[in-house]
């Protein structure tokens, strides 16, 4: 006789065989942004929770929950890579599911899973490489401050807000966005090969969608829910194991060592990013 789920939850493997475990690991904030309250994405926090989650003997999937508005690119590439190089290794296969979002650097993510489930209101896509700033050229002049700023190596100083803005130093900007963009188009060819529909420089825009139309655009496989797919692909038996940060991790994350300044500075910056998709 089959154990229910959720005494087979406590119990070891072994005693546990008829009820299919996934292992579920929740991606959400901004990539490489945080502050000690508000704890972004970045790949040194994540990765002991993808390696505890793919080690978990006899797992018949990976689930992962993305609600990330994007961020650092680097960042996410260093963790879209990792959960590439584990489920090759384990030979297990990852479902993603969207929350609120998964643009830009949190579609980055997304495209890590053999799979990609979205809500119908979910928002999705955002294919594209931004950078924002102010001038403030008359600013300090007007308020009688002057600045001074000593360089070694003419462009050092490029994008300075202080500064008027320079052609070539625009151009210098575009074309490093230029090549962050390329890479971001060739993983998401890469990985969704014989999915994506539609004009390529539309879906490569930086435009995004809510679920349905990203569905239409092959941008994601399947309007669902976490629970709702998993229950549908496994059975009423499935086992649901979240893979949580330790305590010491959070105490760490919460430490009173950061200034509140700056944990307002990245609280504005996360919500910034949010807010880009109407959230």
């Amino acid at each position: 006789m089959a154990l229910p789920p959720v005494i087979a939850r406590f119990l070891p493997e072994r005693f546990a065989k008829s009820s299919p475990v996934v292992t579920h690991v929740r991606l959400q904030g901004a990539i490489g942004m945080g502050s000690p309250l508000r704890p972004g994405l970045n790949f040194k926090d994540v990765e002991p929770l993808l390696q505890r989650a793919f080690s978990r003997k006899g797992i018949a999937a990976v689930a992962l929950s993305i609600n990330s508005p994007g961020g650092s690119t680097v960042q996410s590439a260093l963790i879209a890579s990792r959960i590439r190089q584990l489920a090759e290794k384990h030979k297990v296969p990852v479902l993603v599911f969207c929350e609120d979002v998964a643009a830009s650097g949190g579609y980055w993510l997304a495209c890590a899973g053999d799979e990609i489930h979205a809500d119908e209101s979910s928002i999705v896509g955002s294919i594209g490489v931004i950078a924002a700033s102010f001038g403030f050229v008359d600013a300090l002049s007007k308020l009688g401050i002057e600045r001074r700023v000593h360089t070694a190596g003419e462009n050092k100083s490029i994008l300075d807000p202080f500064q008027p803005e320079k052609e070539e130093d625009v151009e210098r900007l575009l074309a490093i966005q230029g090549d962050v963009h390329q890479a971001f188009k060739a993983l998401v060819r890469s990985r969704r090969a014989g999915k994506l529909k539609g004009d390529e420089a539309e879906l490569f825009s930086g435009a995004f969608w809510a679920g349905r139309e990203a569905l239409a655009r092959g941008l994601i496989d399947g309007i669902g829910h976490l629970h709702g797919v998993l229950a549908s692909r496994f059975g009423p038996k499935l086992v649901l194991k979240s893979i949580t940060p330790s305590s010491g991790w959070m105490l760490k994350r919460l430490g009173f060592a950061a200034s509140a300044g700056e944990g307002l500075v990245d609280a504005l910056e996360t919500r910034a990013l949010f807010r880009r998709f109407g959230l």
